[in-house]
């Protein structure tokens, strides 16, 4: 059954919807500041640039893996099992996806409404009642069936919709930020994690050679004892330096345990069904870029994240003063309505309204003006915290430059301190299996060249951490978004 249209809108109703349609889209404007970026104080320079050589990346890097220049595959591979299965980026990202969700239902604020009504009540109504009138005066009950079309349409004339769009945009692009930001985090974490975890394998190398070492001094020394050569002091003293070695082996799988079970809650996997085997070698230090901060700083994403809630708190503002403006609502409906079934929808049971409608509120004891004061206060608060952010990334450069550079020319010192060590070593013990000096001798020598030894491990451990802590203060990566 072809069902008869719900109702015609004659032209002379159409035209003040026009009109109105019209003067809302042309005298539209949004009240409320216009953002625009606090001012925060840069350098041309870091401080602590000075006399750094420029590094340009690899063409061969893709942008924004910064963790390449370690050039590690397995690493690599570590990274990308991060960014799929570790539980905190999964938490953010769904955060995220809410505040993308938000941005849409905003949106669709600017859009008419259209809703869709169908039903049937039932009412009954006392004989006393005055103007009662009556379908059934028996029983006193009246069934009407209802069916109605509506649209309904708020003009954003002083643009509290447009500004609630904007605050919920820079809001998802704030929660975008941190999204990125945590992923970083977590990177670093893993990198500095995979990067100590490398080092100690070193450190187990070393110890197991040192070992060995001691392992056949302790036999010359037990040799040289049977042939009345040395004491059975030189024996004591072999032997000690010997498991005190070995125990310090043993200190070291501990530690690299907690590295790789830091590691496998990091790529999202029980630490029982993780394991990292050892690698031959350790990987560079990478040639780390100094560029300008508003060229580097921009890109960190906690920077970026400050400075969209900036943005929403200025949206706030105009949300807020938009409330001292009446709100012009368009409406249109229409439908049937009978009290039977039988032809429901036909002509003679047929109605609409159409018409404007404005809303103001008059007196509300000052709570406009709180939340306009309140809102300014928290775009205060919001500049405060960009700028406070600016100005720790700045110093987060500064230090691990200058971390760096200091590391530098320690390194310097220690392989010359290390040089020495092992020539001093290979002479002591020439001249004790020569005879010509005591096991005691060899052991003092033997411990400084091993103390010489894990020292430059440690520092090429701290030297990788720094690297990877200022690329990571750098906004990671060598090249803009």
């Amino acid at each position: 059954m072809t069902l008869p249209p719900l109702y015609r809108v004659s032209r002379l109703a159409l035209k003040p919807l026009l009109l109105a349609c019209c003067a809302g889209w042309l005298a539209g404007c949004a009240v409320g500041p216009d953002y625009q970026r606090p001012a925060v104080a840069t350098p041309v320079q870091f401080k602590q640039a000075e006399g750094w050589r420029q590094a340009a990346p690899a063409d061969e890097l893709e942008r924004g893996q910064w963790w390449a220049l370690y050039r590690d595959a397995q690493l690599d591979a570590l990274v990308a099992r991060l960014d799929a299965g570790n539980q905190t980026v999964a938490q953010y990202e769904a955060q995220y996806r809410q505040a993308q969700a938000l941005v849409r239902s905003a949106r669709g604020a600017f859009f008419p409404s259209l809703g869709l009504n169908v039903g049937k009540t039932r009412a009954a109504q006392g004989s006393g009642s005055s103007g009662s009138s009556l379908s059934n005066a028996s029983s006193g009950i009246r069934d009407t069936y209802n069916a109605q079309l509506g649209v309904s349409w708020e003009a954003d004339l002083w643009g509290k919709l447009r500004r609630g769009l904007e605050a919920d945009t820079a809001n998802a692009g704030a929660s975008q930020a941190d999204l990125a930001a945590m992923r970083l985090s977590l990177q670093s974490q893993l990198v500095q994690n995979y990067l100590q975890l490398r080092v100690l394998d070193a450190q187990k190398r070393l110890l197991q050679a040192t070992v060995d070492t001691y392992r056949r001094s302790l036999t010359l020394t037990e040799n040289q004892y049977r042939a009345g050569v040395a004491g059975s002091d030189a024996i004591a003293q072999a032997r000690t330096q010997l498991k005190t070695t070995e125990a310090e082996l043993v200190d070291l799988q501990w530690q690299r345990a907690q590295l790789e079970n830091a590691i496998a809650v990091l790529v999202g996997v029980p630490p029982a069904d993780f394991s990292l085997a050892e690698a031959a070698d350790v990987p560079a230090l990478p040639a780390v870029p100094v560029q300008v901060p508003s060229h580097w700083l921009e890109r960190r994403p906690d920077i970026a994240a400050a400075e969209r809630t900036v943005i929403a708190a200025n949206a706030q503002i105009g949300v807020a003063k938009a409330a001292y403006y009446p709100d012009f609502t368009l409406s249109l409906s229409g439908g049937y309505s009978s009290s039977t079934s039988a032809r429901w929808l036909s002509l003679p049971n047929r109605y609409w309204s159409v018409g404007p409608q404005l809303a103001l509120t008059l007196f509300d004891g000052g709570q406009r003006s709180a939340e306009v004061q309140r809102t300014e206060a928290a775009y205060d608060q919001t500049v405060a915290q960009y700028r406070q952010t600016v100005l720790d990334g700045m110093r987060e450069v500064e230090d691990y430059l200058s971390q760096l550079k200091v590391y530098e020319d320690e390194a310097l010192l220690r392989d010359e301190a290390l040089a020495a060590a092992r020539e001093s070593l290979r002479l002591t013990t020439n001249q004790y299996r020569a005879g010509l000096i005591g096991y005691l001798d060899v052991v003092n020598v033997q411990a400084t060249a091993l103390s010489n030894e894990r020292n430059v491990l440690d520092l090429l451990q701290n030297r990788l951490v720094a690297s990877v802590n200022l690329i990571v203060a750098l906004g990671g990566g060598w090249r803009p978004e």
